[in-house]
């Protein structure tokens, strides 16, 4: 029998990490066939790197205000993640824009997760937003990265109702439990070569 191809993964975070966790824990577990071969973090003190340490996942912190130019920082986060072998790019709580130097280098391999139904209440504070709007239903959207905030071909969603008693705060944490539940599930299914791109569509085989 063949032996299993495990992806190696990359993560990209900028706050607490739990999609990270998720990621981590799915792959720990044998439920994705991954594994998390670095962290990389723009932002200093980020839990996310004490979370990578705990999983003994290499955590390595590239600040922008050290690089002259978005592309210089973006170059040496490519570098990071090659140096590492990476094959997939997971955004998880990356709150950067990528730009044209790490799109290039991993085309239709990020992948990003965002807390609303897409393509409705793109941008930050998404579940704020939903909330606020007053829909009965939100949720959180895998897909994969394109040049445009929160745009590119969707994966996979979620869907959360919205409760009389609900505030942006609760409705916040209740997508957030379907957040680790379908990341690794997104993670899985390009694993095992089922996502294919065509224009808009991803489709599931």
């Amino acid at each position: 029998m063949c032996p299993k191809r495990i992806v190696p993964l990359g993560v990209l975070v900028s706050g607490s990490g739990t999609n990270l966790q998720a990621i981590m824990d799915a792959a720990k577990s044998g439920s994705i066939d991954a594994a998390v071969r670095v962290v990389i973090s723009d932002t200093p003190g980020a839990y996310a790197l004490e979370r990578a340490k705990s999983g003994q996942v290499p955590a390595l912190l590239i600040e922008r205000k050290s690089f002259a130019s978005r592309n210089e920082f973006e170059a040496a986060i490519v570098a990071a993640l090659n140096e590492h072998e990476v094959e997939l790019v997971c955004l998880a709580g990356y709150m950067r824009i990528v730009g044209p130097t790490l799109l290039s280098a991993f085309p239709n391999r990020i992948l990003n997760i965002h807390p609303a139904l897409l393509p409705a209440f793109p941008g930050l504070e998404a579940q704020r937003q939903a909330f606020e709007y007053g829909v009965k239903v939100s949720g959180c959207t895998v897909h994969f990265l394109d040049a445009k905030v929160d745009h590119g071909p969707i994966i996979c969603q979620a869907a959360v109702g919205v409760q009389e008693d609900d505030t942006a705060e609760t409705l916040r944490q209740r997508i957030l439990k379907e957040e680790h539940r379908l990341y690794p599930q997104a993670i899985q299914l390009y694993a095992e070569g089922r996502l294919k791109i065509e224009g808009r569509r991803v489709l599931i085989t």
